[in-house]
């Protein structure tokens, strides 16, 4: 089946112009996709100083971020449905006052327990929040507007992981009035009023033309799978791998092909399935998605291990740990600004271009740990920091425009639902994956020898990404 027979199938074209985002409401949209991405990675560094001032186990604190990740996964289709169907600017909005309010709940939990229920509250209001931002850029803007919309938001998705990790740091030594780790939620609360005001006057309503149900069935049966699948991962080394994990894991591929099915069916009956089998029949996002995964995990694991690393290996604290990644945020930064000029010269070569200068990238960085341990901070980890950041750069951004360039503005929120929900579930593998390796190795074989068999096994990850990426699309539409 062609792409454009595909298309005429998941939208029927409205008769009214789609509203246009402007320059305004493009920062206000961007500025929101930013806040979920620094809460998944602000708290790495912070989780010492909770653990100390809320008298959390290491089982607890695993859940203040799994906690986050797993809600804020589970929900991302789903929100991206209800905002195809309410309206997605309602949506945005809804979700990001809802985000500054479990934002400032987390901010004043006064025991380890409330703190874990906040951040689900939080990763919840995420995940109706998130998937507007795309669903809007895709509905709103056309052509070299949207490339240019698309990799903007690849590069603050990506700067915005490693700057989360950095602000964490500075924030918690900072001590901003005496609130600690509190003031790395506590700073959402002004971000969150000002974006509302922003996005009130910036930010255009959109919808499907023709807006379809919740899917029941399907909503349930997703969720359930994405939960075998991380909370045993997320949890299962603290917990010591007790059988509920085991049989919770064992689940999965069992829940994951029911869900399906499920999905096959409706979609043949002409119902409406909350993840339609018929938009993988695109092979942009199809292949896209397949990249998206093992970039994710290893990018989350490495973030994670670094962390903790640099603090319990290296005796760093919150900002030199933080700032030891400053390099990676800066180059990604300016690399990315030049990506679509690449892409429009080289098309997807740049993705493999990227994967061979970050495989270069982890290469120092396992070297510097392997020569400098445990004198490892921003010196040592400069070079293979910064050509590791210019690698990531050429590659986050062109995959999520690759994923999304076929999909039709109808099904913009499910399209992004799907690419978001990929993302944030190897987010959360990473680092349950990458994670668990490296402190079980830790206990056995040190520190650094751990770090570094860590970085070894996210180079094959990123080896793979570039293999993968050989088989896109030589242009992306």
């Amino acid at each position: 089946m062609t792409t454009e027979t595909i298309s005429s199938r998941l939208v029927r074209p409205g008769s009214a112009a789609p509203p246009a985002l402007g320059a305004l409401g493009l920062f206000t949209v961007l500025l929101a996709a930013a806040l979920p991405l620094i809460d998944f990675f602000i708290v790495n560094v912070a989780l010492p100083t909770i653990g100390r001032d809320l008298h959390a186990s290491e089982a607890v604190l695993e859940l203040v971020v799994a906690g986050y990740g797993v809600a804020y996964a589970v929900l991302l289709v789903l929100g991206g449905r209800l905002g195809d169907l309410f309206g997605r600017r309602r949506f945005f909005l809804g979700g990001m006052a809802a985000f500054g309010l479990t934002s400032l709940a987390c901010g004043l939990a006064p025991g380890a327990w409330t703190l874990v229920a906040a951040r689900v509250a939080q990763g919840a209001s995420a995940a109706a929040m998130l998937p507007q931002v795309l669903a809007t850029i895709q509905a709103a803007t056309s052509g070299p507007r949207r490339a240019r919309a698309m990799g903007l938001y690849g590069a603050t998705a990506g700067l915005s992981m490693v700057a989360g990790q950095i602000l964490g740091g500075v924030l918690v030594a900072a001590d901003v009035w005496g609130t600690g780790w509190r003031s790395v939620f506590l700073v959402n609360v002004p971000v969150v009023i000002a974006g509302l005001l922003l996005a009130a006057r910036a930010v255009p309503e959109t919808r499907s033309q023709h807006p379809e149900p919740v899917d029941g069935p399907g909503t349930v049966l997703l969720a359930a799978a994405l939960l075998a699948l991380l909370v045993p991962l997320t949890e299962g080394r603290a917990a010591h791998w007790p059988l509920w994990t085991w049989l919770s894991m064992a689940a999965f591929p069992l829940v994951a092909g029911v869900f399906w099915a499920v999905e096959r069916r409706a979609d043949r009956l002409g119902r409406t399935p909350l993840v339609p089998p018929s938009l993988f029949r695109l092979v942009s996002l199809r292949r896209g998605l397949l990249l998206i995964m093992p970039f994710s995990i290893g990018f989350s694991g490495f973030m994670f291990v670094i962390a903790v690393a640099l603090q319990r290996g290296a005796g760093l604290g919150p900002v030199p740990a933080g700032l030891a990644l400053a390099p990676m945020a800066v180059v990604f930064f300016f690399v990315s600004l030049a990506g679509p000029r690449l892409v429009a010269r080289y098309g997807t070569r740049v993705v493999t271009a990227g994967a061979l200068i970050q495989t270069v990238g982890v290469g120092l960085l396992a070297l510097a740990a392997w020569r400098s341990w445990p004198h490892l901070g921003l010196v040592e980890l400069l070079p293979g920091a910064a050509v590791a950041g210019a690698g990531q750069a050429l590659q986050l951004p062109v995959i999520f425009r690759i994923v999304l360039s076929e999909v039709p503005a109808a099904r913009a929120g499910v399209g992004s639902g799907v690419m978001v929900t990929t993302q944030q579930s190897s987010l959360a593998l990473g680092v349950a994956t990458l994670g668990t390796l490296f402190l079980s190795l830790a206990q056995g074989l040190g520190m650094r020898d751990a770090l570094v068999t860590t970085l070894l096994v996210q180079l094959a990850g990123v080896v793979l990404t570039g293999l993968l990426s050989l088989r896109l699309p030589r242009t992306i539409g």
